[in-house]
C-alpha cells in the first residue's frame, strides 16, 4: 500500500519532494533574493539541521554558505557552533545580539519567532542589524492553523513525543518550547511595520506531515490546504525590506 504523501502527491516518486513543499518555496524565494556580495545572518542557526534532509535539492536550497560573501550564525544554543554552513558562530546573550548596527544584507529567521517571548523585541533586532533597504525572510507557524491550535492543548511534556511520533524523523535536540505570541497575519504586519519594514505576510500550506499516522487526517489535511483562507494556513511567510527612511530601532533583547 502506498504511504500517504505518495497517494496524494504522486509527483514525490520524481525528486522526493511534493509540488507545494514548504522548504522548498520559502528557500527558492531567500535564494532568488541572495547575492554573492550579502552578508547574511542566520537567526537561530542551530546544529544545521539540513545536513539530515534526505531531498538533494531541498537540502541544497537550504545551504546559504558559498553563494553569498559571508554567513554569520546565532543562537542562544551552543550546540549551533557546530554548525557546518555558516561561516561564523556568535552566541546570543541576554541584551543586543553580537551583531553590527545595519551590517546584514539579509537576515534568515526560520522557524524561530514561535520560540520567541518578545516578538516585538526580537523584530527590532532584527532592523537594527540590517542595512537600509536590506531583506528579511522569515518562517513561522501560523497561530491559527490546526498544527499550532493542537499544540497548543498539548501540555508542555508532552510536545516531544507527540512530535516524535508526528515526525519520526525529528531529533530529540531540535524541540525547543513555543510561545506563539507574533504568529498571525495581522499581528506581524502590524508589528513589521512598527519596526520599519515593508513587508509582505501571507498563509502558506504544504503537504500536511504532521498528520502522517493517519490516513484519514492525512486526507482531512490535504482538503484543508487546498480550502482555507491564507489567514488560516499553518505556516506564515514574510519577506520585507527595512525601509530606509526610518533610524534603526533601539537595541533590545530578543
Amino acid at each position: 500500500m502506498r504511504k500517504p504523501l505518495e497517494t496524494y502527491y504522486p509527483e514525490t516518486r520524481f525528486g522526493g519532494f511534493t509540488d507545494i513543499d514548504g522548504t522548498i518555496a520559502f528557500y527558492q524565494r531567500v535564494n532568488a533574493l541572495l547575492r554573492e556580495d550579502f552578508v547574511v545572518l542566520d537567526v537561530g542557526c542551530g546544529r544545521g539541521s539540513c545536513q539530515d534532509d534526505p531531498v538533494p535539492c531541498r537540502r541544497h536550497l537550504r545551504i546559504l554558505r558559498g553563494k553569498c560573501r559571508r554567513v554569520i550564525g546565532i543562537d542562544v544554543d551552543p550546540v549551533a557552533r557546530t554548525n557546518p554552513f555558516i561561516d561564523e558562530f556568535r552566541p546570543i546573550a541576554e541584551g543586543p545580539w553580537p551583531v553590527g548596527d545595519q551590517s546584514i544584507d539579509l537576515c534568515v529567521c526560520d522557524s524561530v519567532l514561535e520560540h520567541i517571548a518578545d516578538p516585538p523585541a526580537f523584530l527590532a533586532q532584527c532592523a537594527r542589524v540590517i542595512k537600509p533597504g536590506g531583506l528579511l525572510c522569515l518562517r513561522t507557524p501560523n497561530r491559527l492553523g490546526y498544527v499550532a491550535l493542537a499544540a497548543s492543548l498539548i501540555p508542555a511534556g508532552l510536545h516531544a513525543k507527540v512530535l516524535r511520533k508526528a515526525q519520526p524523523t525529528r531529533q530529540q535536540e531540535d524541540v525547543f518550547p513555543t510561545h506563539y505570541r507574533c504568529n498571525t497575519v495581522g499581528k506581524l504586519k502590524r508589528t513589521l511595520r512598527q519596526c520599519g519594514f515593508d513587508a509582505c505576510v501571507y498563509g502558506y500550506d504544504a503537504e500536511p506531515m504532521y498528520l502522517s499516522f493517519s490516513r484519514l487526517a492525512y486526507a482531512v489535511g490535504v482538503v484543508y490546504a487546498k480550502l482555507m483562507p491564507h489567514q488560516l494556513k499553518n505556516t506564515l511567510f514574510v519577506f520585507a525590506a527595512r525601509r530606509a527612511e526610518t533610524e534603526p530601532p533601539k537595541p533590545g533583547g530578543a
